[in-house]
């Protein structure tokens, strides 16, 4: 009896009537069911911000030529870096600050915010008359568009315990799905008087800029999805006890005061002493700068002509191939990697996935000596094949300093592929 009277005013105290952060809590108190409302806009949301990170790689090469700054072939690659990697910079410098801002005004004006600077800069990136314009939009645009690290607290309070996992689960698939989609819509849609003159005319506005079509795509869902975003619930309390007193109560209910009190003494730890939790952010950091590298710099090579060493690809041609890749690497993901990961483990997996992509790497200037159906089958295969071993190492996300550290890395690929 003494027991429940401590619990009953606990829990009733436990939601503020005029607290957003509650009126979640008890509305996934109320229904134990998993919303696939919420988790489809989980996924619009996350979608919408993956989709221009990687849609410019396969036609970047022939903006940059478009620009008529490259003095020959070779300087295309380097400014083509430039442009590259002023996206992971912008997003590197300001990622512990939208942090901060979703923390203290909440998760709702920073997804807005970040979706209105997609339809912004993404669009305005498509219209880019030169370098500096294509840089800066870029730059804008990663600086501007804090979505992932808050997006995944999000995820996390927007479901009950026991759905949070589908949740977070949600949001890598729709990143995935997103750096899959991107390229194949710049490679499809990028110079549409080209490829599709019955639909875009010489003369148009598709011929003056013929990389906007794919941007102009990617903003117009970003900017649908901003409307539906005016309309999803605030998970951030806006009171300062509710921790302590949700953390009260279920303490006492589950008979844990004691490991409770232990647990919000190491949530009060520097995370800069967490030496495991650093490590780990340092690993997926360095993995992080070999993945984007390979992504842009591959586009580059696939694209440049053979007297380069490239395979003189079209924007198509390279649509095609990280299409393809992107396919496979899901249904590995949904049928073999479980699996996988139960025999061998996180961690050994990672490791073998290292060694592995050392000779697989080192094979690809011999692929240029191929040609014809030959070269497209055995570049697919080892596409794929690097696709499924750098995705081993992206298992355990450290999110928030990991998102500032694997963005600054990030940056750094691109600029230092290009330049190479």
């Amino acid at each position: 009896m003494e027991e429940e009277k401590i619990r009953e005013p606990l829990l009733k105290n436990k939601y503020h009537e005029n607290c957003p952060g509650c009126k979640v809590d008890k509305a996934k108190e109320q229904n134990q069911n998993l919303s696939i409302l919420n988790l489809g806009i989980i996924w619009m949301v996350v979608l919408s911000a993956s989709l221009p990170i990687s849609s410019l790689f396969p036609f970047l090469y022939f903006m940059v030529r478009d620009f008529n700054i490259a003095k020959t072939e070779a300087d295309i690659s380097s400014y083509a870096g430039y442009v590259g990697s002023a996206f992971m910079l912008g997003r590197g410098l300001t990622s512990v600050l939208w942090g901060m801002l979703a923390d203290r005004y909440g998760r709702k004006p920073v997804l807005v915010i970040g979706l209105v600077t997609i339809v912004i800069f993404n669009t305005l990136f498509g219209l880019s008359t030169s370098l500096w314009m294509a840089i800066i939009t870029r730059f804008l645009l990663g600086s501007l568009s804090g979505v992932f690290g808050p997006v995944k607290a999000y995820a996390a309070e927007l479901f009950r315990e026991e759905h949070q996992a589908i949740g977070l689960s949600t949001v890598s698939a729709a990143w995935g799905i997103g750096l899959i989609i991107g390229p194949a819509l710049g490679g499809y849609l990028a110079q549409p008087t080209e490829k599709y003159p019955h639909l875009f005319l010489k003369g148009s506005i598709w011929d003056k800029f013929p990389y906007f079509l794919p941007c102009l795509i990617i903003s117009g869902f970003a900017f649908l999805v901003a409307i539906v975003c005016i309309w999803i619930p605030e998970t951030l309390h806006n009171h300062n006890d509710r921790n302590k007193s949700i953390d009260d109560a279920e303490a006492i209910e589950n008979g844990s005061i004691g490991e409770d009190k232990d647990r919000i003494i190491q949530k009060n730890e520097s995370l800069l002493r967490n030496w495991p939790l650093m490590s780990a952010i340092l690993a997926y950091s360095v993995f992080a700068l070999h993945d984007v590298t390979y992504q842009e710099v591959f586009s580059l090579w696939a694209v440049s002509p053979p007297k380069l060493g490239g395979l003189n690809f079209t924007t198509d041609d390279v649509g095609n191939v990280l299409s393809i890749s992107g396919f496979a690497l899901i249904i590995y993901q949904i049928s073999l990697y479980p699996y996988v990961e139960k025999a061998f483990g996180p961690i050994n997996i990672a490791r073998i996935s290292g060694v592995l992509s050392i000779p697989l790497l080192q094979g690809y200037p011999f692929i240029a000596m191929l040609s014809g159906l030959t070269l497209f089958i055995v570049i697919s295969f080892a596409s794929i094949m690097k696709n499924i071993l750098s995705e081993q190492h992206q298992r355990g996300e450290a999110n928030g300093i990991a998102m500032t550290f694997m963005s600054l890395f990030k940056s750094i690929g691109p600029a230092t592929g290009g330049a190479m």
